[in-house]
C-alpha cells in the first residue's frame, strides 16, 4: 500500500475581526504568542488570545477602513534558525498585499509573536510594529544579537511589564536602545508591577495599542504620552511609564 504524503502545513489569516470594509486603507495583523521550540500545531487558544485586542482595533478603525486579522501559524514554536513564526508573519504581510493592495500594514505581536513582529518589520508593506511583552533570547554572547536593522524607517512601540517572569523586560529595553540609535521613531512603555500577560493594566495597554496603530496607519495624532515617548532621548523614551487610567480621556 502506497504511503500517503504528509500534508504541507500552511499559515492562514483568520476571518477579518469585526466587519471587513469594502475598501481597505490599512491592515493590522495580530501575531499570537508561541513557544521557543515546538513542531506541534498551535493551540486554538493562541489566536483567541489576541481577538479582544483585534475587535477593539476593528471598532476603533472602522471609519478609516481598517482590516484586522489574526495570523494562524503553521507551528507552535519559533524553532531556532527556522524562525517559523517570523516566516508566517512575512507570509501574512504578503497575503495582506495580495488581498488589499498597496496599503500600510502594522504587525501587532504578543510574546513570541512580538519577536516575530519585530523580526519581520523589514517587509516592504510594513510601516509599524507593536510588540507586547516580546519574548527575546538571552544575550549570552554565544549567538548574534537579535537584529534591529529591519526596524529602520518603521514606527515601533514596545510595551513590557516590569514584573514579567517569562521574558526579561531588560532584553526589550536593550533592543529598543539599539534600534533607537538609527531610528528615532522607537518608543517603549513600562507597565509597573505587571507580568507577562499584561493583565493587571489590560485596558490601558489596549488603549495604548489602539492609539499607536491608528496613528501609524492613518496619520491620526498620537496621544501626548506617545508623542513624548517618541521625542524623548534614551533612556527616557524607552522607559516611559504607562499611567493608570491611560486612554480614558483619549479622543475617539
Amino acid at each position: 500500500m502506497a504511503q500517503q504524503a504528509t500534508p504541507v502545513r500552511t499559515a492562514r489569516l483568520g476571518r477579518a475581526l469585526g466587519s471587513e470594509p469594502a475598501t481597505v486603507n490599512g491592515v493590522a495583523l495580530l501575531l499570537p504568542n508561541g513557544e521557543e521550540s515546538s513542531a506541534r500545531r498551535p493551540s486554538p487558544l493562541a489566536a483567541a488570545s489576541v481577538r479582544g485586542l483585534g475587535r477593539r482595533l476593528a471598532r476603533a478603525g472602522a471609519d478609516q477602513q481598517l482590516a484586522v486579522h489574526a495570523v494562524h501559524y503553521r507551528y507552535r514554536g519559533w524553532n531556532g534558525d527556522e524562525a517559523h513564526l517570523a516566516q508566517d508573519a512575512a507570509w501574512a504581510a504578503d497575503e495582506a498585499v495580495r488581498r488589499y493592495g498597496d496599503v500600510p500594514v502594522c504587525l501587532v505581536g504578543l510574546g513570541m509573536g512580538g519577536r516575530a513582529a519585530l523580526r519581520t518589520a523589514g517587509h516592504e508593506a510594513v510601516n509599524s510594529v507593536v510588540a507586547l511583552a516580546p519574548w527575546l533570547p538571552e544575550e549570552d554572547g554565544t549567538a548574534p544579537a537579535e537584529p534591529v536593522r529591519q526596524l529602520a524607517g518603521r514606527h515601533v512601540l514596545i510595551v513590557h511589564g516590569t514584573n514579567d517572569a517569562r521574558t526579561d523586560p531588560e532584553l526589550s529595553f536593550r533592543l529598543a536602545a539599539r534600534a533607537k540609535k538609527a531610528n528615532r521613531e522607537v518608543c517603549r512603555f513600562e507597565v509597573h508591577a505587571d507580568g507577562h500577560g499584561l493583565s493587571q493594566y489590560r485596558d490601558e495597554v489596549l488603549a495604548l495599542a489602539e492609539d499607536f496603530v491608528l496613528g501609524v496607519l492613518f496619520g491620526r495624532a498620537f496621544s501626548r504620552p506617545v508623542q513624548d515617548a517618541l521625542a524623548a532621548p534614551p533612556p527616557l523614551g524607552l522607559r516611559m511609564p504607562l499611567a493608570a487610567g491611560f486612554g480614558r480621556s483619549l479622543r475617539h
